[in-house]
């Protein structure tokens, strides 16, 4: 799923729009960009999510900036010269990823290093080891067998 994301028509990652502007000397300030967002997040869902921001993704050639948000996969595409929110969007693709990776569970337990993404995956890394460790053996060993059985023969 992961690998269709970019060719899903938005179900897994929303489409990036386009902006305005592509020169960076008209673009508003982060800061005041940031405000924006904010204001539509809260525009938008009355339920009061929460506004810590994940990360802030410019796209200076497509002349936007995306605010994807940490407690929620909630993302809101910016102008970035004028300020004009062009789409709020789920973004399945970084559930998707979360569980994937085994962090969902550090997101929904808040845990602050990705301790049970560390352990989950040592554990699934060294089943895996240990499947294919194990496969070899049992499609080796008859062969082994049955070779020592016709040089004793």
């Amino acid at each position: 799923m992961l690998g269709w994301k970019k060719h899903s028509g938005g179900l897994i990652l929303p489409k990036t729009e386009k902006g305005t502007s592509t020169d960076l000397k008209t673009w508003l300030s982060y800061d005041s960009l940031n405000t924006l967002a904010i204001q539509a997040l809260q525009h938008s869902f009355p339920e009061n999510r929460s506004a810590r921001i994940d990360r802030i993704d410019a796209r200076p050639d497509k002349g936007i900036v995306k605010f994807v948000f940490k407690d929620h996969f909630t993302e809101i595409q910016l102008d970035g010269a004028t300020g004009k929110v062009l789409a709020i969007n789920q973004r399945t693709s970084d559930i998707i990823e979360q569980i994937h990776d085994g962090s969902i569970l550090d997101f929904l337990f808040d845990t602050s290093d990705g301790q049970i993404k560390l352990i989950y995956t040592t554990l699934l890394g060294s089943g895996l080891l240990l499947l294919s460790f194990t496969g070899f053996w049992l499609w080796y060993n008859p062969k082994r067998i049955r070779k020592q059985k016709d040089a004793a023969s």
